[in-house]
């Protein structure tokens, strides 16, 4: 999983990352019947520029929680980012659908 999550964000994002951690996961069925599993993790920056991919994003910003909370976030993200913080201080929480 580790050397795809690099893979990916190398293509989609143009950097580096390293010291991958999960942070937690949700599966869901969807309304259609469509099962999906979603793992977040969080990684320390490496090295590299942020190449936005044409058509597909228009901006990137690099945000503290507190100022994540002011964007249009998808449904569940700010939660994410905040379980994500608490881990990295060290803050045992677990994160629970909104």
């Amino acid at each position: 999983m580790e050397q795809v999550l690099r893979r990916e964000v190398r293509e989609e994002a143009g950097i580096e990352i390293k010291n991958i951690e999960y942070v937690t996961s949700l599966a869901t069925v969807h309304q259609d019947g469509a099962p999906s599993l979603v793992i977040s993790c969080m990684a320390d920056y490496d090295s590299g520029e942020v190449v936005l991919q044409k058509g597909e994003t228009d901006a990137f910003a690099w945000v503290t929680l507190a100022e994540a909370k002011g964007y249009d976030l998808i449904g569940g993200i700010y939660e994410e980012l905040a379980a994500a913080d608490n881990k990295r201080k060290g803050i045992r929480s677990e994160w629970k659908r909104p």
